[in-house]
């Protein structure tokens, strides 16, 4: 197996990985950022009131983005089984 086939194959699994985690990551991040400028405006600090949104949101997106997720992630690795003997060479 060269080493050109082997870094192309990593940066598609680094991709794949990238592009699944995208939404659910940018939904914590908004969730975070409304949370901090909520406490921001209120003067609460409360950690639980940081923690639970932003689990709530990746959670929701989570479940949304579920069937697509899967859709990526059994493509990539039908993908990567069919290109397997050229691989094992």
């Amino acid at each position: 197996m060269s080493e050109a086939l082997v870094v192309g194959v990593v940066r598609q699994a680094i991709e794949t990985a990238v592009l699944v985690t995208l939404p659910m990551l940018a939904a914590g991040l908004l969730a975070g950022v409304l949370v901090s400028i909520f406490q921001t405006v209120t003067s609460i600090q409360d950690n639980v009131l940081a923690f639970i949104p932003r689990a709530a949101a990746i959670f929701v997106v989570f479940a949304l983005t579920f069937p697509w997720i899967l859709r990526i992630v059994v493509g990539f690795s039908s993908s990567l089984i069919q290109r397997l003997p050229e691989l094992v060479r």
